[in-house]
């Protein structure tokens, strides 16, 4: 789960991390308000959007006085923002964070997430802050530091230390830096982050550590410990297919293509999105509909990968374990009558009631509906007739 930016500052500042004093805006006039209320001589106007790369696209100005406040806020608000992170449809730019401006001495990044191959929590850092990290670590990768905590020891002092020394802080505020990173480690263990960072992490002329900038997402899995972070969460942020998806108990991941994958199980899940690219398709989703399917998940599921034009056929890729061929098939088939099939689908069943499976899908005679009993089949002929729909919609709209 992700929040905005102003959220995760508000949750810094519970941590002790210096934030720069805002507050968020919804309107120009708010906006304005909340800029002469600062005192400022200079005020910061920062789009508010689930995405990376705003200051490039646009979304971050510099006011000198209130009226351009106002102004750049009338320019952000309800309008989209196209960032690297966005992709070309951009997102909608619903609020801003409207801060006080800061003296910046040198910019740095600083950073925690799980490292899975080590089963702990890696804190990075580098001196190059201000800029895209990812870009960092491809074209310097040496300009990155790392410390491994082991989550049942905790983060020690000295690693703390040492990273501030490594990324190249003045001596004079290590101490500072250090308490910062040990702050940070703690908000992300208490409040079950997946990801804490800081980019730029400010030192001031006057020597003040600033989380300029702030990104803090959660494990989904234990979000349910933290209400208080639940609460902070904007629907309107979110992907609709995978938001309606979460509601309907499914595991869902939106992968930007046009052949829809339907699964059951993860490993499965995966070998059937390389399966796809290996026929040179691009799989759509990663949509695994578990071990405990009903005829109603299932025709959900449907009418969720079906909600838009991004999808040019389906793939169900099926082996019934607690999950039974003979549910999914009655799903394809009630998704027909009630949602309508929309594109082809290529249904690959196997395993637990197969056969039953198998004969309930050839007894609806579903001429949208191909079934093929081998998985690499089912692939080439899903990516084959996702092309083939592609070519007939756009022949359409010449015509």
């Amino acid at each position: 789960m992700k929040i905005h930016e102003y959220q995760a500052k508000d949750i810094m500042k519970w941590y002790g991390i210096d934030v720069p004093n805002g507050r968020a805006a919804f309107s120009p006039e708010e906006a304005a308000r909340i800029a002469k209320d600062l005192g400022s001589p200079v005020a910061v106007v920062k789009a508010q959007i689930y995405a990376g790369g705003r200051g490039k696209a646009g979304g971050v100005k510099i006011a000198h006085n209130i009226d351009e406040v106002k102004y750049f806020a009338s320019q952000l608000l309800g309008n989209k923002l196209v960032t690297k992170q966005t992709g070309p449809e951009g997102k909608v730019v619903n609020r801003l964070l409207i801060e006080e401006g800061i003296n910046i001495e040198k910019e740095y990044y600083l950073g925690m997430t799980i490292d899975r191959d080590s089963a702990q929590i890696v804190m990075m850092g580098s001196a190059d802050g201000g800029m895209e990290i990812e870009n960092v670590a491809k074209e310097h990768p040496d300009h990155i530091f790392y410390e491994y905590v082991d989550p049942a020891v905790g983060l020690e002092p000295f690693q703390a230390r040492r990273l501030a020394y490594r990324m190249r802080f003045p001596e004079n505020v290590i101490n500072k830096v250090a308490k910062t990173m040990e702050n940070m480690y703690q908000l992300f263990v208490e409040k079950d982050c997946s990801l804490a960072e800081t980019n730029p992490l400010v030192l001031t002329t006057d020597n003040r550590i600033v989380a300029a900038d702030a990104k803090l997402n959660f494990d989904d899995s234990a979000i349910y410990r933290h209400p208080e972070i639940y609460a902070l969460r904007d629907e309107n942020e979110e992907d609709p297919k995978e938001r309606d998806a979460a509601k309907a108990s499914l595991s869902y991941v939106n992968l930007g293509g046009d052949v829809a994958c339907m699964v059951n199980g993860a490993g499965l899940a995966m070998a059937t999105v390389d399966l796809i690219k290996f026929y040179g398709g691009e799989p759509a989703n990663f949509l695994d509909v578990g071990g405990d399917s009903t005829v109603e998940k299932i025709a959900e599921a449907f009418r969720i990968m079906q909600s838009d034009d991004q999808v040019h056929s389906i793939f169900v890729n099926i082996f019934g374990g607690i999950n039974k061929c003979d549910v999914i098939a009655g799903g394809i088939v009630e998704a027909a009558k009630v949602v309508g099939l929309k594109v082809p689908v290529i249904a690959r069943l196997d395993g637990t009631n197969v056969a039953e499976g198998r004969k309930i899908l050839a007894e609806a005679n579903l001429p949208m509906v191909h079934s093929i009993p081998k998985m690499e089949e089912g692939a080439e002929l899903a990516v084959k007739l996702a092309a083939e729909t592609k070519e007939k919609l756009a022949a359409g709209k010449e015509a």
